[in-house]
Parts: structure tokens; C-alpha cells; sequence
């Protein structure tokens, strides 16, 4: 079960480019999205009301569709406003249209009541689009249930284990580093960790030219649905990073957004930028890099993970003094559904009754 009213990544501008017609499946809904002749993004449900052919098959005109089974045309809206030999178009043909906004790069939809739709909900990351910052978008799929992949997001204890020589460095990380602290938050968690004095991990060695100890900080920040914003950096060892002086410091921002595609396969969206030598694509490159495989990393456990799952649905987890954030979302989460849910209702039985004004006027 997903929270509908809420936004989620649907994908980056650059999967729109050249007139290209994208089809992806959001919470179970096939969804097809196209740039129109007006430059805005059109979202329509990935289904002609005909007889049920893919409009991703079919040919963009204007910011409208045009269906290539039997030519029936719809607008940016959903309507179908032409059907080839038929001149009457009964009012209610037509095919479901999605809120969106696009900003920073990224495209958002809302996948609950339109009406609902409120782009002050969505969480600005303008690092995306801030020259002083560089980073590669990029995407990955997962044959795993959404909440695997916050889980894993949420846990910082993971790092020393699974990315020993990739993104973590050493079991000492795991042994002898604690958040400094812990915020739960109304739609999310905010956990703040230190460590100090430490050799610096892999990735972050592999760019940069020594390797004296940093002091090193990580500001991990969840949001429902699935929003992930890590704020990282390294800086000389003793030289008051944790009091605010960051001179000297290489500092990271990382994206990553989980988007449901079903209940066992997700959309993971992400970009890694750095605020240092922006102008060295081998740095944004090597970090890229060094993020993938990390990923690689997760994606092998978690998937295993699911799989385990699958084959004994009455398993329970367990939890650790860790899994505090994690813990508190999934709470969190859980009850917006339920609250959605026991709301859906009463919104069903607004819009029958709205219905007859509507034609009578």
C-alpha cells in the first residue's frame, strides 16, 4: 500500500529530451510523460480509454497524444478531443492526467487527488542547479520493495560492512562513531554523525591528493515518501570543522529519491555533487563511479533481502537501538496511509455528490 497524496520523482529533464515519449510505472499506474510543443511536461495515463493500447506507441502532437490503434487524439488534460470518422466525442472519454512540476532538473509528480496537489510540499535541493556544485544524475532499478531501500539509507551502521572499501573505510567507523544526533521530524528524521581524526574512505581518497587523516561528518536527512538528503564533507584533522570553520574542506551533497514502481520493484533516482574543482569532470566522474558501486554494493543485499522476505512472508524484523530513525519513519509512514485511507471515503462521496451540479450547470 503507497501514500498517494504526496510528490514523488518521476525522473530527470534529460529523460525528456529530443520529443522522446517515456513510460514508466509509478505505484502500480503505467504513466506516460512527454515534453510538449508548449516546453511543459505532460503526464497521462499510459492506456488509451479505447481499448487499453499503450499511448507510449503512439505520436506526440502539440501537447497532445495521438493513440496509433485507432487514432483517438487526447489533450494535456486527458480529454480526447478527436476520434478519426467520429464527429460527437462523448464527454466522459478520456484518460487520467497527473500534477507536475518540474524544478532543480527533476520532474515531479502527484499521484493522489489533483485537487490536493500543493507544490509547496515539494523539498527543494538547489545544489542541482547551482554552478558551484556538479554532480551526474543517474538511475537505477531495483527488484526490491521501496521501504528496503530507505531502510538502507536510514542506517549508517551498514557503512564499515557493506562498504569497507568503497564508501565507508573501517569497522572503527561502525565502532566507535554514534549520532551526534538523532531529530525526528514530522514527515521525516534529520541524523547528524561525526568522526574524527580518521583516515579518509576510498572514494573521497581517490580525489583528492594526500592521505592525512580528516575529521569527517555526515547530516543524513529522510522525508516521506522516500526523499534522501545527505550532507558530507572532510576536513584537516583538529582544524574545528565540528565548531563551523570548514577552511580547507572538500564537502559532498547527495540526492537520492525512491519512488514505488510496484510492491517488489523501485525507481532510484540519484546525483553525488562535490563544491570543489567543478571544473574537473574526472573528479565528478570518479565519484560517480565510486557511488555505483556502492550502490552495486546495497542493491546485492537488498534484493537477496527481498527475496528471503518473499519466501517466508510471516518473518518479522527485529529491531536494534540503530534502527531508531528508520523505525520512526516507517511509524510515520504508516500512519499518513492510514489517515489517506480512512479520507478516501469521504472524498469518494464529495465528488459523487459534486457531480450532478456540475451537469446541471
Amino acid at each position: 500500500m503507497f501514500l498517494k497524496n504526496c510528490w514523488y520523482m518521476a525522473g530527470w529533464d534529460y529523460e525528456l529530451i529530443d520529443n522522446k515519449f517515456l513510460s514508466r510505472k509509478l505505484l502500480n499506474e503505467p504513466i506516460l510523460f512527454f515534453r510538449g510543443a508548449s516546453g511543459k511536461v505532460v503526464a497521462l495515463e499510459d492506456r488509451c480509454c479505447h481499448r487499453g493500447a499503450p499511448l507510449s506507441l503512439g505520436r506526440r502532437e502539440g501537447d497532445s497524444v495521438r493513440c496509433m490503434y485507432h487514432g483517438l487524439k487526447f489533450d494535456a488534460s486527458g480529454k480526447c478531443i478527436e476520434i478519426p470518422g467520429q464527429e460527437m466525442i462523448p464527454p466522459k472519454l478520456g484518460v487520467r492526467s497527473y500534477p507536475i512540476v518540474e524544478r532543480d532538473h527533476l520532474v515531479w509528480i502527484w499521484m493522489g487527488d489533483p485537487a490536493l496537489a500543493d507544490e509547496s510540499q515539494i523539498i527543494d535541493f538547489p545544489y542541482l542547479s547551482d554552478p558551484a556544485w556538479r554532480g551526474q544524475p543517474d538511475y537505477i532499478h531495483y527488484d526490491s520493495n521501496y521501504l528496503l531501500i530507505v531502510d538502507n539509507l536510514s542506517d549508517f551502521a551498514h557503512l564499515a560492512w557493506v562498504h569497507t572499501h568503497t564508501l565507508g573505510g573501517s569497522e572503527e567507523y561502525a565502532y566507535k562513531t554514534k549520532p551526534a544526533s538523532v531529530e525526528r521530524l514530522e514527515r521525516g528524521f534529520r541524523v547528524t554523525r561525526w568522526h574524527m581524526n580518521s583516515a579518509p574512505p576510498p572514494f573521497h581518497r581517490k580525489v583528492i591528493d594526500n592521505d592525512d587523516n580528516v575529521d569527517r561528518w555526515n547530516v543524513g536527512h529522510m522525508q516521506i515518501p522516500g526523499i534522501f538528503f545527505l550532507e558530507s564533507g572532510f576536513a584537516p584533522a583538529g582544524s574545528g570543522a565540528e565548531r563551523g570553520n570548514r577552511e580547507g574542506a572538500k564537502e559532498y551533497r547527495n540526492c537520492q529519491f525512491i519512488t514505488p514502481e510496484t510492491e517488489s520493484t523501485t525507481h532510484f533516482f540519484f546525483s553525488y555533487l562535490h563544491n570543489f574543482e567543478v571544473d574537473n569532470y574526472n573528479v565528478t566522474l570518479s565519484l560517480h563511479d565510486s557511488l555505483i558501486e556502492g550502490f552495486m554494493e546495497d542493491k546485492h543485499i537488498i534484493e537477496r533481502q527481498q527475496r528471503v522476505l518473499d519466501e517466508d512472508p510471516q518473518f518479522k524484523l527485529l529491531a536494534i537501538a540503530a534502527d531508531g530513525p528508520l523505525s520512526h519513519f516507517r511509524w510515520t509512514l504508516d500512519k499518513l496511509i492510514a489517515q489517506e485511507q480512512q479520507q478516501q471515503p469521504a472524498l469518494q462521496a464529495q465528488q459523487v455528490h459534486r457531480k450532478p451540479s456540475a451537469a446541471v450547470a
